[in-house]
């Protein structure tokens, strides 16, 4: 739906000629043949207005098509019209002529006097009888049935009738009636054709085509109802999002969302398994569309979920309902999880990077107004309660850094940067695949590492050995029970080990040094 180049039509009373305009032309001519078409060979179709394009008609020609757009709506009118009246004048003169071809004279031919020449028999030179009822009447018969829609009936008469004629010597009466039968061919055609279009009425779903898409392969025109299947179905699948009304909640809007298209993908793929069955060629085709349709979704997706600037655990359970809906795709063949995240990575990335961000940004802070001092969370059910955060964390040792009357034996610096570095990587790891494996691993090294130089920092500046004992404690806390946790989870979501935390726990272990020494960790 965006402008290719500037064209010129001539409109002939037997083709139509197409041809590009020259920008940069010498002399006087000033347009360039492109194509030319018989007015027999494609049908005219009007198409709605997709703004900002409008003002446009559509030629199919098996097996392609060409839109066209006109200065204005009233020059598209009268192409529209002036096309349909050519074809048909067309259409007119040719049956005319024939008419005219055939001799109406009573006068006898005059017979041979050479007695070496054998007459054929009458039944000989006609070759095969075409005055049956239902042969005669046979076009009227498909003239009722187009305007009946009754395209089962019609292509039964024309099974019937190539079935008669097969193996038959090919008489001029047989060409008159195949011309005359081609001619309702083309307008059940067009009539199919429209069936199948956007335009038409959406609301019952894939199944809806099947009557327009049988017929069509039945007249040996599978790729052209492969194609005009596929662009019905994705007007469907838009038309089906921009209508679903968006939510206040973004997990719910997404639910319905993934709920929407996964299950229309679905339903298509399973139509078009049963439609073009035996038609292998097409389903090349459908994986194509397939994949043009997940970029319709991760467009509203991604408006809703990363350009609304919403938290990265929102955004980390929007991608993992969007996974699961995608992985059900799988039961019938199709996989497109690795399209969903080639489309997803940057965002997912950047979401990730500006996380990332944030919590050194807060880290720091609490950093510089840290006091190495105990935390005393004043009542019991505040302690049960931290203690149930950092079980779920994955912290199970905690119970050993408590004391009497609600103390905690850490800091609350180093306890507030644990809970957010463990939401962190859980949530990281609904949003991971293989392509941002470094861009989290970074981003954990990154964290750590200011949690870390900080402790390191306050060792060296720090002359009360009571208060350095006790940021050992913490230092110790970090390397002995927060880092292996956070090395043991990643493995767990990704699947193998990650020696760049290994290697960075054995390089910042914490060492016990006495009062006066000034370094404290290697």
């Amino acid at each position: 739906m965006s402008p290719i180049q500037k064209v010129h039509a001539f409109l002939m009373n037997d083709c139509l000629l197409i041809a590009t305009w020259l920008p940069n032309r010498r002399g006087t001519v000033k347009y360039k043949y492109n194509a030319l078409y018989d007015l027999e060979s494609f049908a005219v179709v009007n198409v709605k207005d997709n703004p900002p394009m409008k003002d446009m008609f559509k030629i199919l020609m098996f097996p392609d098509s060409r839109i066209f757009q006109a200065e204005n709506s009233k020059v598209k009118k009268e192409w529209l019209e002036i096309l349909d009246e050519t074809k048909k004048s067309k259409v007119t003169k040719e049956r005319h002529k024939k008419e005219e071809e055939v001799p109406t004279s009573p006068v006898r031919a005059e017979v041979s006097t050479n007695p070496f020449d054998e007459e054929e028999p009458v039944d000989a030179q006609e070759g095969v009888d075409l005055s049956l009822e239902w042969i005669q009447e046979l076009p009227e018969d498909l003239d009722v049935c187009i305007a009946q829609r009754d395209f089962e009936g019609a292509v039964d008469l024309l099974d019937k009738l190539n079935g008669y004629l097969k193996d038959q010597p090919v008489t001029q009466k047989v060409k008159e009636l195949r011309l005359t039968v081609e001619e309702r061919v083309r307008q059940l055609t067009e009539v199919l054709v429209f069936e199948l279009s956007p335009d038409r009425s959406l609301r019952g779903g894939p199944k809806a085509t099947r009557r327009a898409v049988s017929q069509l392969i039945r007249l040996g025109q599978s790729t052209k109802a492969c194609e005009l299947f596929l662009k019905n179905r994705a007007a469907a699948v838009q038309t089906a999002i921009r209508q679903l009304r968006i939510e206040g909640a973004t997990l719910l809007y997404i639910h319905k969302l993934c709920n929407i298209f996964f299950t229309s993908l679905l339903e298509t793929a399973k139509e078009f398994e049963m439609d073009f069955a035996g038609n292998t060629g097409c389903y090349s085709a459908f994986v194509v569309w397939s994949k043009s349709a997940m970029r319709m979704f991760v467009d509203a997706f991604t408006k809703q979920v990363f350009d609304s600037k919403e938290s990265l655990s929102t955004a980390a359970e929007c991608v993992k309902v969007a996974k699961e809906h995608c992985q059900q795709l799988t039961e019938i063949g199709l996989d497109l999880t690795f399209t969903l995240q080639s489309l997803l990575v940057k965002d997912i990335k950047a979401a990730l990077q500006n996380y990332n961000d944030i919590i050194m940004e807060a880290t720091k802070h609490r950093n510089s107004e840290e006091m190495w001092r105990r935390m005393n969370l004043m009542t019991p059910e505040a302690l049960a309660k931290l203690k149930d955060e950092m079980c779920s964390c994955g912290i199970s040792s905690f119970e050993q850094y408590t004391g009497d009357d609600c103390w905690v034996n850490l800091s609350y610096t180093i306890v507030a940067f644990t809970k957010q570095m463990m939401s962190f990587l859980e949530e990281g790891l609904k949003l991971y695949f293989p392509e941002l494996h470094m861009v989290l691993l970074e981003s954990l090294r990154e964290i750590i590492l200011v949690a870390v130089q900080h402790v390191d920092y306050s060792l060296r500046c720090e002359q009360d050995p009571e208060k350095k004992a006790f940021i050992l404690q913490n230092a110790s806390f970090l390397h002995d029970t927060v880092l292996p946790v956070v090395e043991r989870r990643f493995e767990e979501g990704v699947g193998k080990p990650a020696k760049q935390l290994q290697d960075l726990r054995k390089s910042t272990r914490p060492v016990r040094v006495n009062p006066e020494s000034t370094t404290s960790m290697v």
